[in-house]
């Protein structure tokens, strides 16, 4: 049994939020509160898995939320190029998790069922919850449904040897989190179900929310998938590049061999 590599690839960052975008109770609301943009790659050997694909600039400028650079371009210092991916697990189908997914034409999708059914289903008639989606987004995960290259998974699931699915729900009906053996232990990619480190170890809900008791229980989901505290990676976190080892590029950071600081451990 072979452990994975996790590389937490940086695709854009926004600067100019405060802490009431980011916790709904807060006592410091209009304190600077940064948030970085992710994609994780896993590889084993050969076996290479996306986990999501962010934006990319026609949605950047769509939102108004800049990139620093192309999700699959910022790739290529791992030697991966967008037709090399053939798997990409898609931790939920917001605008920036699954808007780079018609850059990468041969990979099949990793989704819940949940979620599919979320963003195409009746509460996208609500302003509020269609919000963090793009209708193009949906259709691209449409098109390759119908070209039979979605893998559907209800609850958890594995994906590979090493790497397995969980339903955590709360920010999106079917926000998956992801679980990696590695050589430092089991390290779960939250994405948004923990966006910052102070949201799961502070119990703190983030406000963008479907479900606030899932997005509740997932955080203690978060914690009993981990060997340990400090191998949860939230999704957003800038804590993340000042966590862990840089590697290869200024913007990817090596996770599996563990965190260089546990300054987050006390985050909140």
């Amino acid at each position: 049994m072979s452990d994975w590599e996790i590389y937490a690839v940086k695709y854009a960052d926004r600067n100019s939020r405060t802490r009431r975008d980011s916790f709904i109770f807060d006592d410091n609301h209009d304190a600077p509160h940064p948030m970085d943009y992710f994609m994780w790659v896993l590889r084993q050997g050969q076996k290479v898995i996306l986990v999501d694909t962010g934006y990319d600039a026609s949605e950047a400028e769509t939102r108004d939320r800049p990139i620093r650079q192309d999700p699959a371009i910022s790739l290529a210092p791992l030697g991966l190029q967008p037709a090399d991916i053939r798997d990409v697990i898609v931790t939920h189908l917001h605008y920036d998790h699954a808007g780079g997914l018609h850059l990468f034409p041969n990979a099949k999708l990793h989704l819940q069922a949940a979620e599919m059914a979320y963003a195409t289903g009746p509460c996208m008639c609500h302003d509020t919850l269609r919000m963090p989606f793009t209708a193009g987004h949906i259709c691209e995960a449409i098109k390759r449904l119908y070209s039979g290259q979605v893998i559907f998974h209800d609850g958890d699931a594995e994906i590979a040897d090493g790497v397995t699915v969980h339903c955590i729900g709360g920010h999106s009906r079917g926000l998956q989190c992801v679980r990696v053996r590695t050589k430092a232990g089991w390290m779960v990619l939250a994405s948004d179900a923990a966006h910052y480190y102070e949201n799961v170890f502070a119990k703190k809900p983030f406000p963008i929310v479907v479900d606030l008791q899932n997005m509740l229980d997932g955080f203690e989901t978060l914690e009993r998938l981990a060997s340990e505290p400090k191998l949860i990676v939230p999704g957003h976190d800038p804590l993340v590049a000042s966590s862990f080892p840089q590697a290869m590029a200024d913007h990817i950071w090596r996770l599996d061999q563990g965190p260089d600081r546990l300054d987050f451990l006390g985050a909140g």
